[in-house]
Parts: structure tokens; sequence; C-alpha cells
């Protein structure tokens, strides 16, 4: 294979890297929501002396399967991830080694805070870590992907713009994090014997629901700003729209009393705004990111 075609090879692996990334937070979304999250209540193996389900699981096979499903998805990940990098390597581009390397390990790493998460039988520290890495992931994901076709050289970027981007980045996880702690205090735990975070579902709610109002609004102050890009208007615009449709997602749902699919709607939607925020700090950082062109 030439290094023409792999370049060409790194958009759809890329592609599928970033999405398999948010799959991932989706599909452990789904075990947690069935209450499967201890299905498999071992680690490395599924139960004592067996890396698959066994029949009469007292966790009920069905449980078993799900938590099962959830771990092989690691390597189709992994597979993706290896060949990434290696396009990566062969393709020449030097300055995505460590994207492509970090995904490959990052991927390693969240197996060990899974099992983890697993021997801890669900503690919601360990849960919202699991989460958060993959967080990270994504955005390096996001970072790959949106540099595949060319390499992107660092801006210098002086005065209230850059002051304005990083404000915005640490605010929009400080969001994500806020969230996983609303989540913690919350009744999908994975299986009822979980552990809860000791606050109340309504405080940690308002906290969550309070910084969302302040992201939104800043937002808004942030593309009236007559002295950014119109790369970076425009993913801001994005950024504002998901944020929004998130933001009505999460109300309904408080409201509801967090029913399973609006809960999955709105974790998917927080693995959205993340790279739509992520999206917003490389237009300002590097140069020659449009991914649309």
């Amino acid at each position: 294979m030439n290094s023409s075609r792999v370049a060409r090879a790194l958009s759809p692996l890329s592609l599928a890297l970033l999405i398999s990334q948010v799959a991932i937070v989706v599909t452990g979304g789904a075990v947690r929501l069935t209450g499967s999250g201890l299905g498999c209540p071992t680690w490395p193996e599924c139960t004592a002396g067996s890396y698959v389900p066994v029949k009469n699981q007292i966790e009920g096979v069905t449980h078993s399967w799900i938590e099962f499903t959830n771990r092989l998805l690691t390597f189709v990940m992994v597979a993706i991830a290896v060949a990434t990098l290696i396009a990566v390597i062969k393709s020449g581009r030097k300055d995505l080694r460590i994207l492509a390397i970090g995904q490959f390990l990052g991927i390693f790493g969240q197996g060990v805070v899974g099992g983890i998460t697993v021997l801890t039988h669900l503690n919601p520290i360990s849960v919202a870590s699991h989460f958060l890495l993959s967080t990270i992931l994504i955005a390096a994901a996001t970072s790959l992907y949106s540099r595949r076709k060319s390499p992107a050289s660092k801006t210098r970027v002086a005065g209230q713009i850059n002051s304005y981007s990083k404000v915005h980045i640490m605010w929009s996880a400080f969001v994500i994090i806020l969230g996983t702690v609303v989540t913690g205090a919350g009744p999908h735990a994975g299986d009822y014997q979980a552990p809860r975070l000791h606050i109340r579902i309504q405080e940690a709610a308002f906290l969550h629901g309070g910084a969302v109002a302040i992201l939104i609004f800043f937002t808004i102050a942030f593309y009236l700003r007559k002295d950014i890009s119109s790369l970076t208007k425009k993913r801001l615009l994005v950024f504002l729209s998901i944020a929004l449709a998130q933001g009505g997602i999460g109300y309904i749902q408080y409201l509801q009393g967090v029913p399973e699919l609006l809960v999955a709607a709105h974790l998917l939607g927080s693995a959205l705004v993340w790279i739509a925020a992520w999206q917003i700090w490389l237009s300002i950082q590097f140069k020659e990111m449009d991914v649309s062109k």
C-alpha cells in the first residue's frame, strides 16, 4: 500500500475510532441503565473460572451477556486503534503519532479502570473515572480526525480570545464532571446494591443545570465577539444548538424521573457537546482545521 493510499485511509479509520469512542460511552450507559453493571461480577474473567458468561450465573444470563458484550467492544476498539496507528506511521504523519499511540494506550487504560469499577462493585467514583477517561479519549480522537488531512500548525493566540477559549473548554469539562455527580447520586447505578454519592440528586441536578446555563450564556457572548474567525463562529453555533438540545433533554428527564431512554439520549448528547466544544478549541489553537473542506 503506497503512502497516498495510506493517507486516504486515515479518514475512515480516524472517523471509526471517534465513533467507537462515543459508542463505548453509550453502550456503557446501556449496561448501567439495564442494571447489568455486575452482570460479570469479576475481572478480567466474567465469572470465577470463565471469561464468558455461563449458565445459571446468579447475576442472570441476560445481564451477564449485556455486560460481556460491552467488554467485547473493547477488542473492536483496539483493532481500530492499531489500524489507525499503522496508517499514521506508514503515511509519515509524525505530528499524529502521539495522538494515535495515546488512543491505543488509553483503551488499555480504560480496561484497567473498568476492571477497578467492577471490583469496587460500581463505586460511583470509579464509574465517573471510567466515563471521564472516555471523555479524554474522545477529545484526542476528535483532534486526530480533525488533523487527518494535513498537518496543523499551532497558533499564537493572545489577549481575550485565548482567555475566552480556555474558559469555554474548561467550563465545558466542568459541566461534564458535574454531570457525573448527578449520575453518582441518581437511581441508575448499574446494580441495585451499588453505592451512591452522599448528595441529594435534586442538589446535584441544580448545580449541574446552573453550570449549563452559565455555559450557554458564555457561548453566546463568545459568538458575539467580532475578532473570531468564521470557522470558530460556525462551530460555536453548532455547539450552542447541541447544548440547548442537551439542556432540554436533561430538564425533561429530570421532570419525568430520569427514564432510561432519556438518560441514554442525554449520555449521547454529553459526548456530542464535548466533541463540539473541543472543535471550538481546535479552531482557535490550530490553523487549517476545517474538516468540512
